[in-house]
């Protein structure tokens, strides 16, 4: 048996929806599975082929997971990582990863496990459901932790936006991130949050730019992230006066996520990429649309 999986980037909270919203983009990392083998190995390309090899691999350990979770035993295989995903950067390498290696497994074992049933086990390993969501069903998701399942908003084939993401050279941890955050919140600040997020979930339902607009802000992990981050206020500011409807930290950082009608991409990115030398912060822009598909399986022999 032989195939690949091949699962999007994904960018997690889009401001408010801390640990909720999920929005896939249009760059992939793929598997390659080869079961004619008779030991197991791992092999890596991309650009953070390098920074992979010697770790643990997301994918064979979710992989693992879902054969012990049900009593199986994976027979070997070789899999090979296209990373294209940058790492450690808050585009949901990990969410990646884990959700094609959960569709691996699926398929080695002939689990015949629903998408939704693939869901609830990645949520649980990666401890949140947003990027993984995003990974799974592709386009724009929301997670509610008492469901099963992702709700779709928007697979962004009408949405009429893209994404402009400015990627930090330097990267981040997830863990240093959420050391950030405070155990205690304001009730205005909660309050805000909850109005705000709503506003991004009728805006994605009803393709209203203006909802998405007033719903792109936040008061609970933004504020205290940007002691780490000296580029999030300045470069977000910078790309909404460049006409971008929302801009946000996406997910844990460092990477800045702005959503833009096409037109305004290049000032966006532009606008991103002036401001980041007066912060300190090395990196570039990159423009991508939303993908409209999550993990996808296709057989190579």
């Amino acid at each position: 048996m032989q195939f690949s999986v091949r699962a999007p980037a994904s960018s997690a909270n889009l401001g408010p929806g801390f640990d909720a919203l999920g929005l896939a983009l249009d760059l992939w990392n793929t598997i390659t599975i080869d079961a004619h083998v008779t030991e197991s190995s791992v092999t890596y390309s991309g650009d953070d082929a390098v920074t992979m090899a010697g770790h643990e691999n997301y994918s064979v350990r979710a992989m693992h997971l879902l054969a012990d979770e049900h009593q199986r035993t994976l027979p070997p295989f070789h899999l090979h990582a296209d990373i294209q995903v940058p790492v450690a950067r808050g585009l949901g390498s990990s969410a990646a990863a884990i959700v094609s290696g959960l569709v691996a497994a699926n398929q080695l074992l002939h689990l015949g496990l629903t998408a939704n049933e693939l869901f609830q086990v990645a949520a649980r390993i990666e401890g949140h459901g947003d990027n993984v969501g995003a990974a799974m069903y592709g386009g724009a998701i929301l997670s509610v932790p008492a469901l099963g399942r992702a709700i779709p908003l928007n697979d962004g084939a009408d949405l009429g936006l893209v994404a402009v993401v400015f990627i930090p050279e330097v990267t981040g941890a997830t863990w240093v991130a959420r050391a950030e955050l405070p155990q205690h919140v304001p009730l205005a600040d909660a309050a805000f949050n909850i109005g705000a997020s709503g506003g991004i979930v009728a805006g994605m339902l009803g393709n209203d730019h203006e909802a998405i607009a007033a719903g792109m802000h936040d008061r609970l992990h933004e504020p205290p992230r940007s002691r780490l981050y000296p580029h999030l206020m300045a470069m977000t500011d910078a790309a909404r006066t460049a006409g971008a409807v929302g801009a946000c930290l996406s997910g844990a950082g460092p990477a800045i996520l702005a959503l833009t009608v096409p037109d305004r991409a290049e000032a966006v990115a532009a606008a991103m990429q002036a401001i980041a030398p007066s912060t300190g912060i090395a990196g570039s822009c990159i423009t991508l649309p939303i993908a409209t598909t999550g993990a996808t399986l296709t057989p190579t022999d």
